[in-house]
């Protein structure tokens, strides 16, 4: 069975959600940040006063890199902003009052993929404001539009969900396999794939046995069951284990021909061609031991999380803390007025016994971190140079091409914090970049 080179086997704790089925909820105010991406924010459309109906577009994309935002509820806007943001600080956001709890029927039709031309797929998906499902939130139709030297021969959908607590793609698979495939078609199509495949941890064999019965048929896209391990999910990680591609150091999967995306996106894309359905909701598990009901939970953008706490029974007396995502890769939230975002795979509620602080010591030079670190880099001399702020040094080391996966601070005994200490080291590149150019 197709594996990574290393990584780690951390408990992966989906038992508690993995069979709960996908269950709408129904807020009567939404929070929608314009910072919902990778790229430039958005910007208004509606100012206060105005009235809204769901899906319809209330901030547009600023530039390409960029995505447009929609009403996820109809009510109407109740101010325009700065409020707490789950990737940290405050964001502009637009606050919507719905009068009711009342959603539209969003009706899907059955459309024939070789009626459409590529440009307005193209179009379709840049308008319906879809971005990476995965964490990512990368704007979709930039990830579809490659340059013309690059040619694109795969495409990958991505149902590994290797974060542990998360199931939210894993349902997606069981309820809406129709629209994973249907949306994998969309996306080969519009890239000129010849052949795709859909990797899925076997961890979740119910779903992999599910979509190779729907895909028998099939001569171009195939089911890849993948040894269960973190970080198999990463884009690199999927195509080395797959293709035996390796991307190069600071190149993107285009660069070896390859397009991934999440099965979350393929649903996405699959509503907005077969029914007009900008991306106004998505998919979250909400699980941990803090939290008294784990579910997965169809949310519109910009509920808070408050209210998803409340719909699933409140958090119980030991809980200590709430991250957006998974445990591995998720924020801590300082507050639970932040929104569901385009990015949130989950939340998920931590006991304090689960988050007992530890004491930083010193490196014992065990190289553990080096042992399992996926991308093959030093994550001890990284922490090091950050420390002594030798920014220059940290490229050297090829810093920017460490995914964040947490694998180094996860298997270090002396508890030190290194994916932190190498965030601060590539935010502190990237603001450096950034303040050159300006």
């Amino acid at each position: 069975m197709k594996r990574i080179k290393r990584g780690i086997h951390p408990e992966d704790r989906k038992e508690e959600s993995k069979e709960e089925r996908i269950k709408k909820i129904f807020p009567t105010r939404v929070i929608l940040p314009l910072r919902q991406h990778t790229g430039s924010p958005s910007k208004p459309l509606v100012k206060v006063g105005d009235g809204v109906r769901e899906g319809e577009k209330i901030a547009e994309a600023s530039s390409f890199v960029s995505s447009p935002v929609h009403a996820s509820i109809s009510g109407k806007v109740t101010a325009i902003q700065k409020m707490p943001h789950p990737l940290g600080g405050e964001d502009l956001s637009i606050i919507i009052e719905g009068e009711k709890e009342k959603r539209e029927n969003w009706e899907n039709k059955d459309k024939d993929i070789s009626s459409l031309s590529i440009e307005e797929i193209q179009d379709k998906i840049r308008q319906a404001g879809i971005v990476g499902l995965g964490g990512a939130a990368f704007p979709t139709h930039v990830k579809l539009t490659p340059p013309p030297d690059k040619p694109i021969d795969t495409v990958i959908l991505n149902g590994c969900e290797c974060e542990p607590y998360l199931t939210g793609d894993y349902r997606l698979m069981l309820e809406r396999t129709f629209d994973c495939i249907y949306g994998l078609r969309i996306i080969m199509k519009t890239v000129g794939a010849k052949r795709g495949f859909i990797a899925i941890e076997n961890n979740k064999p119910k779903a992999i046995a599910l979509i190779k019965e729907k895909l028998k048929k099939e001569k171009n896209i195939k089911v890849v069951p993948l040894k269960t391990k973190y970080p198999q999910g990463a884009e690199k990680m999927l195509i080395y284990s797959i293709l035996k591609k390796e991307v190069p150091s600071g190149g993107l999967p285009l660069d070896v021909g390859v397009v991934v995306n999440n099965v979350g996106t393929a649903v996405a894309i699959s509503e907005a061609i077969r029914g007009d359905k900008p991306l106004i909701e998505r998919v979250i598990t909400v699980s941990g031991s803090g939290i008294r009901k784990k579910a997965n939970l169809l949310v519109p953008l910009g509920t808070p999380f408050s209210y998803i706490i409340e719909e699933c029974g409140g958090l119980k007396e030991e809980a200590k803390k709430v991250v957006m995502g998974g445990p591995m890769m998720g924020i801590t939230q300082y507050t639970l007025d932040v929104p569901v975002i385009k990015g949130t795979s989950g939340i998920l509620v931590l006991t304090e016994e689960e988050t007992k602080k530890t004491n930083e010591e010193p490196c014992i030079k065990c190289a553990r971190c080096l042992d399992h670190c996926p991308m093959g880099l030093l994550p001890t001399i990284l922490a090091h140079l950050v420390k002594k702020e030798k920014w220059e040094e940290l490229e050297k080391y090829h810093i920017m091409d460490c995914l964040e996966c947490g694998c180094c601070s996860y298997v270090c005994p002396s508890k030190i914090p290194l994916v932190q200490l190498i965030k601060w080291g590539k935010l502190h590149l990237q603001e450096a970049s950034l303040n050159k150019t300006s």
